[in-house]
């Protein structure tokens, strides 16, 4: 169940994108099995978005860097509408993947992955540089630390899975 949902995980995080899957795959186990409407009514609707927003929130908590915003209503609806054809059938598994993708993809990422990321890229070079000025202004040139600094910076964060 998880194939569409790797287009949402960062490059080379095949680990990432199965947990993804697998907590897409209980959500819809647990809550989907008997959605047999075409459209929800407005209570029906308000626990699919529930629910929904459960596994968004059960994915940002197995993922741990990426975080994916809850998705907004009209946007669920939207993927809802486009993706559940099935007049007086189940909603599918592939359905409910589509419009668990279709709604975090249109609502966007955000949280603490990003901006630990622009942190270490940004401000390890430069706390790196003021240091370096303290100490030994004249040892190494700026134009080759402040490159080697950054491309350590990056590598210690591909290697801890961070980007």
């Amino acid at each position: 169940m998880g194939q569409s949902l790797m287009k949402l995980a960062p490059a080379g995080s095949e680990v990432k994108s199965q947990i993804m899957g697998e907590i897409a795959q209980r959500y819809y186990d647990e809550h989907f099995l008997d959605v047999t409407k075409e459209y929800l009514t407005s209570a029906e609707f308000s626990d699919f978005y529930r629910v929904v927003c459960q596994a968004v929130e059960g994915i940002n908590t197995s993922v741990g860097n990426t975080q994916f915003r809850v998705p907004k209503e009209e946007a669920l609806q939207r993927a809802f509408d486009k993706h559940h054809k099935g007049k007086g059938k189940s909603l599918t598994k592939e359905e409910f993947q589509k419009i668990l993708q279709d709604a975090i993809m249109e609502t966007g990422f955000t949280g603490i992955g990003a901006k630990d990321i622009l942190f270490y890229i940004f401000g390890v070079p430069a706390t790196a540089l003021l240091i370096k000025q303290g100490i030994i202004p004249k040892a190494i040139p700026n134009e080759i630390f402040i490159p080697v600094v950054t491309s350590a910076t990056v590598f210690v964060l591909a290697k801890l899975n961070k980007i």
